[in-house]
């Protein structure tokens, strides 16, 4: 007699099923991936992975003191011509890994010490990655999930893995849809992220729950970069957060921006973030009455990762 399946793996079945007529993101190509169609994406229906490392250049609760257990997933669902990782989110180069391999760097990284696996783009590789999650966590894997992702995210497919993430990280880059389509090609991006953000936090909460030493164990942070030229966008984006998310749940922006060569001669983009259009996005998220809210300074030095070099984040 066969035993009935926990909803978690009725849900990972749902998942798998949807790599033969990928609806994964809400671009919804609809490839048959298993029989070696591609959509925008380009991936096939196997793990490509273009990192795995301890990760320190998180917020606070994630990053720790020990780092964030990293996967940095090939290729992404969105196009921003500005793309920081543009190393590994263009096209679909990496290392194919099997789900146990995967559960085995996993469980490294738990052996590291690292507060939290944390996947990072992995939507494209959803039914892949949660099958190996339920190998190491079968085999021994305690730390929390961090679910790092651009917020372009299909509302039914958060629904889904409800129970399986324990921190949501998504990204919430835009309040402009014609920005939206003209920097990531994703139009309907305001709207899907806010619905995807909405589903997030009713599964994880709408405050952040630490431990005692202040790492994440559940909840949301919603990440926003602000864009040199562009402070109309993140202002209206915190206008729509401030309408539809508690603002309990807290808020992340990000002054990180490094130009890329693809945009190096573009009138705004081609430049880094002066202090004052990111001191007037935070100040306007205080006023919007954002609970918690994590900054970062305004420099000069250069944050974009280097996936050429053994470790990508050293910046020095």
């Amino acid at each position: 007699m066969s035993s009935q399946k926990t909803p978690a793996e009725r849900n990972l079945s749902v998942l798998t099923g949807m790599l033969g007529d990928c609806i994964l993101c809400p671009r919804r190509c609809c490839a048959d991936r298993t029989a070696g169609e591609t959509g925008f994406c380009e991936l096939p229906d196997g793990l490509v992975i273009a990192g795995i490392l301890p990760h320190f250049g998180e917020e606070p609760p994630v990053s720790g003191t020990r780092g964030a257990g990293a996967i940095f997933f090939s290729s992404c669902n969105l196009r921003c011509v500005y793309c920081q990782n543009h190393q590994i989110s263009r096209g679909c180069s990496g290392e194919l890994m099997s789900g146990a391999e995967l559960a085995d760097r996993m469980l490294g990284l738990q052996q590291k010490g690292c507060h939290n696996i944390e996947a990072v783009t992995a939507t494209p590789q959803a039914p892949q990655f949660f099958g190996a999650l339920a190998q190491a966590r079968g085999r021994g894997l305690r730390i929390p999930l961090v679910y790092n992702c651009g917020g372009y995210e299909n509302p039914a497919i958060i629904r889904l893995l409800d129970g399986a993430v324990d921190i949501w990280l998504p990204d919430f880059k835009y309040g402009d849809e014609r920005l939206a389509r003209e920097l990531s090609a994703a139009p309907d991006y305001p709207e899907t992220a806010l619905a995807a953000i909405a589903e997030m936090v009713l599964q994880a909460g709408r405050t952040l729950e630490t431990d005692e030493k202040g790492i994440g164990r559940r909840g949301v942070i919603i990440r926003h970069l602000v864009l040199p030229g562009k402070i109309e966008n993140s202002i209206k984006a915190l206008e729509l957060l401030a309408r539809r998310i508690p603002r309990s749940v807290p808020l992340s922006i990000m002054s990180q921006y490094t130009p890329m060569p693809s945009v190096k001669m573009h009138p705004d983009l081609g430049r880094r973030v002066m202090r004052g259009e990111y001191e007037r996005v935070v100040e306007r998220a205080l006023d919007a009455g954002f609970e918690t809210i994590f900054t970062q300074e305004v420099d000069e030095r250069d944050r974009a990762p280097d996936f050429n070099k053994p470790e990508p984040f050293d910046f020095n």
